[in-house]
């Protein structure tokens, strides 16, 4: 059996009845507010709204919440004058400090360690007292090895009287030659026992010195490995301290193999390229100094080559094993073409800019790159010294386009006074994220003129209420 029409109305559910009322209530709100026009008070602040009476529909400058002025009006950018100088072609690696000269102290004499004579972090200079062993068995030992050389030294004195006897006795016919043979091979023998016990005693005066621990290099003492009290021995592999020259220190870098020709050719010259060490965010330089030596050999992995630059390091700045940020001057080209890396821009064809024309027109001009030092990009071609080209404001203009130049900072003129300024800034904090990005935009498009109208309309606009 069919259904009637009321029938199945009352079948449907009542939840949709309402969903429906309001997601045509929303549509209608949002076609009203894209559509309606706005008043200048009525629209947050943003410039390009209309006031009633002023005209209707999107051909009228600034009817409709997206409205917009003249598209053939001058875009205001920022631009700067190609110039000729002088440009490095820096070299950046990233580098590891290393000392030049890294101890690990240990004793040369075993025994027990009696007294330290220095501080964890320390500054010492070469052959400073360090610490001291316990010297008593080696006094023991050098006075036994001196006792025993004056014991042979006596006995060697009366062999040689007794030769001196013997000979006279001979020369009387009054003995046999062989005793005296014997006589003088016994003196011979004494004086080699003589000199071995004097070697006796020089070792045991060496082993004495070596109960004193001097500072092999001069620098910052490390952390102590061993405290006071303890027996310590030549084979202990962590030694009692370890010293590492801070100043003058080096930083070992790599660089590719084709920039090595330009370095070594440098060198040959005499003429040491400078190297700079900044820190991790490029925000410091910590030291300058000058490439010494590059590596004998090309790693074939990588392709690079291992350099060693040293710096002074009197402050301290630089620390064994700290990396840091290199850059080394290479080469310097002279009388090249600059401009602002900021001018320089990717596209399809390759590196562009944008020219500045005598007429304010801008024109894309495609371009070939050089060095880039910092802030500033040599142009091997393409562009001539004295052009004009736009730093600031490229993604508003494209070939051919009218543009106005203006000076990078210069205040709104709605800020006015400092009265209109304050204004200014509560209008701004009153206005959603929304509206204050409209605001910004269509800030930007507007030509001096109109944003010298859009103020005498918001004025009007006050005074009038």
């Amino acid at each position: 059996m069919a259904l009637t029409a009321s029938k199945l109305d009352g079948a449907r559910p009542w939840w949709r009845r309402p969903i429906t009322l309001a997601i045509a209530a929303i549509v209608l709100a949002a076609l009203a507010w894209h559509f309606w026009p706005a008043h200048p008070s009525d629209s947050g602040g943003v410039p390009g709204a209309k006031a009633p009476g002023k005209g209707s529909g999107k051909g009228a400058g600034g009817a409709g919440k997206f409205g917009g002025g003249d598209p053939n009006r001058p875009q205001p950018v920022s631009a700067a004058v190609a110039k000729t100088g002088d440009l490095n072609v820096v070299q950046t690696a990233l580098g590891t400090v290393t000392a030049l000269r890294t101890a690990t102290v240990k004793t040369r004499a075993d025994g027990l360690l009696q007294s330290v004579s220095f501080l964890e972090g320390d500054i010492v200079k070469e052959g400073a007292v360090l610490a001291k062993i316990d010297p008593a068995p080696y006094e023991v030992a050098l006075e036994q090895a001196v006792g025993q050389l004056a014991r042979d030294q006596a006995t060697l004195a009366n062999a040689k009287v007794d030769l001196d006897r013997y000979q006279k006795l001979l020369a009387q016919d009054s003995i046999a030659s062989q005793q005296v043979d014997q006589q003088v091979a016994l003196v011979k023998q004494l004086e080699g026992t003589v000199k071995l016990d004097q070697a006796q005693v020089d070792n045991a005066k060496l082993q004495l010195s070596w109960c004193t621990i001097t500072a092999p290099v001069g620098g910052l003492v490390g952390l102590r490995q061993v405290d006071p009290g303890n027996m310590i021995h030549g084979s202990d592999a962590n030694g009692l301290v370890v010293i590492t020259q801070l100043d003058p220190i080096s930083v070992i870098f790599t660089i590719p193999q084709d920039t090595l020709p330009r370095v070594i050719a440098r060198m040959k010259a005499g003429d040491r390229p400078p190297v700079e060490a900044w820190d991790r965010e490029q925000k410091t330089m910590l030291a300058r100094g000058t490439l010494t030596a590059t590596d004998s050999q090309i790693d074939v992995s990588t392709g690079t080559v291992r350099l060693r630059a040293s710096f002074s390091n009197a402050q301290g700045k630089l620390f064994p094993n700290q990396f840091v940020n290199v850059k080394m001057v290479v080469d310097t080209l002279h009388n090249a073409v600059i401009v602002p890396t900021a001018a320089v821009q990717r596209a399809t064809q390759g590196t562009i800019v944008y020219v500045v024309n005598d007429d304010n027109t801008a024109s894309v001009r495609a371009v070939t790159l050089g060095a880039t030092e910092g802030e500033s990009t040599s142009i091997e071609s393409g562009l001539k010294a004295g052009e004009r080209v736009v730093t600031d404001g490229v993604d508003r203009i494209r070939e051919g386009a009218k543009v106005e130049v203006v000076v990078p900072g210069a205040p709104p003129q709605a800020a006015g006074d400092a009265s209109k300024r304050e204004e200014f800034r509560k209008r701004l904090q009153a206005m959603t994220p929304e509206q204050r990005e409209a605001f910004k935009k269509k800030w930007e498009a507007m030509t001096p003129e109109q944003r010298e109208a859009f103020r005498k309309q918001r004025e009007a606009a006050k005074s009038g209420s």
